[in-house]
C-alpha cells in the first residue's frame, strides 16, 4: 500500500525540478504556479496558475508539467489549470526570491513600493548587481511582460525588476 503523504512529497519533488521558461533559474514550485497537489479517489490533481492572464509561457509549463509527472511515473493524474484566486507575487517563495537576485534580476519588492509609482514617485529598488538603492527605471516593461527594466546609476549595470502583481 501507497503512503498517500510519501506520494505526493514525491509528486512535488517532481514538479520542483520543472523550470519557469522564461526564468530557467527558478522553479514553478518556488514561482508560486503549482498551487496545490492533492490525490482524489487514487488520482494525483494538481492545480496551476498562470502568473497573470495571457503569459505566454503558460502552455509551455503545463506541458513541462505533464512531462514531470510522466517522467515520475505518476498515473493517473489531472493537471487542472486555477484562476481564483488569482496568482500573485506574495506567493513566491523566499527561495525563490533569493533565486531571482542571485540571477540578477530584482525580486519583487513590497507592494507599496510599486504603489509609490502609481502615484508619480521612483521605485527604491535594490540593484542586484551592486547592492545600491541609487535606481532608475528604464522602461515598464522588460524582457518578458512581468518585468520592467532598470539601470543602477551606483555601478551603471541595467537589470530587470519582477514586478508587484
Amino acid at each position: 500500500m501507497v503512503n498517500t503523504a510519501e506520494y505526493i512529497a514525491e509528486v512535488w519533488k517532481a514538479l520542483s525540478e520543472v523550470e519557469d521558461p522564461e526564468i530557467p533559474v527558478i522553479s514553478v514550485v518556488e514561482l508560486g504556479i503549482v498551487r496545490d497537489v492533492r490525490d482524489e479517489d487514487g488520482q494525483i490533481i494538481v492545480d496551476i496558475t498562470p502568473t497573470y492572464s495571457g503569459c505566454p509561457a503558460t502552455q509551455v509549463i503545463e506541458e513541462s508539467v505533464i512531462e514531470a509527472l510522466q517522467k515520475a511515473g505518476v498515473d493517473p493524474f489531472q493537471v487542472k489549470t486555477v484562476l481564483s484566486p488569482p496568482w500573485s507575487t506574495t506567493m513566491l517563495s523566499d527561495e525563490g526570491r533569493r533565486k531571482l537576485l542571485e540571477y540578477g534580476i530584482a525580486p519583487p519588492a513590497d507592494e507599496s513600493t510599486d504603489k509609490m509609482a502609481l502615484m508619480g514617485e521612483e521605485r527604491q529598488l535594490k540593484c542586484p548587481n551592486c547592492g545600491s538603492t541609487d535606481t532608475l527605471m528604464v522602461s515598464q516593461f522588460g524582457s518578458t511582460p512581468c518585468k520592467a527594466h532598470f539601470k543602477c546609476k551606483e555601478c551603471l549595470e541595467p537589470f530587470d525588476y519582477f514586478k508587484c502583481l
